[in-house]
């Protein structure tokens, strides 16, 4: 049987920065012998991909958005993630549960306990082996998010108050699970970034 491959999620408030290295980190680990799955959520299969297109676009009850991130999770795992891990290969996720515990239940306010249930109705045991979290104030965030010229999603419409819970919630989340996240600071250079990754890859 292969070694199991390892499943590293890449998270922060929206503006980050986060994903202008997913694909960064899945070459760097491809350049060093490994086979990845390069994925993202709400996403990464044809259900989940026809899922994200409703979560950031149709307007919907809290609950409803929280039953959608996870179905589309659900499918995901089983899909995907799960299998990926199985032949050995590594998984690099453009977001995950923690994203659910960050935005409908910090920003849009669902009970944590909520979101709980679902993460281990779920995916039972299954948590990424490392996490990213992409740190960065929020002003910053909305400019960045601003300067693109794409037309905002539902979630990037949202207030700053509504990040800066979002955000609290990544760090009562990276607070939980100190062994797994690794903190990065999103005001350094690509360079500088690249490196603390590529270091923390290595360590771990």
């Amino acid at each position: 049987m292969s070694k199991r491959g390892r499943f590293i999620t890449l998270e922060g408030i929206d503006g980050a920065g986060k994903s202008t290295h997913h694909a960064w980190l899945a070459n760097l680990l491809r350049l060093n012998g490994k086979s990845v799955i390069l994925t993202r959520e709400p996403g990464g299969t044809q259900l989940g991909e026809k899922l994200r297109t409703l979560l950031l676009f149709e307007p919907m009850n809290l609950e409803t958005e929280a039953l959608l991130m996870f179905a589309a999770r659900r499918e995901h795992i089983a899909e995907v993630i799960q299998p990926a891990l199985e032949r050995g290969d590594w998984v690099v996720s453009d977001r995950f549960t923690d994203a659910s515990f960050a935005y409908q239940g910090g920003g849009r306010g669902l009970a944590w306990a909520k979101l709980e249930q679902l993460e281990q109705w779920v995916q039972g045991d299954l948590q990424p082996d490392l996490t990213f979290l992409f740190e960065l104030d929020v002003i910053t965030a909305r400019q960045r998010l601003a300067n693109t010229g794409n037309a905002p999603d539902r979630f990037e419409r949202e207030q700053q108050e509504f990040f800066e819970r979002v955000r609290n919630a990544y760090h009562r989340r990276a607070e939980a699970y100190p062994g797994r996240f690794c903190v990065i600071d999103a005001q350094q250079s690509i360079s500088a970034i690249q490196k603390t990754l590529e270091e923390r890859l290595v360590s771990g």
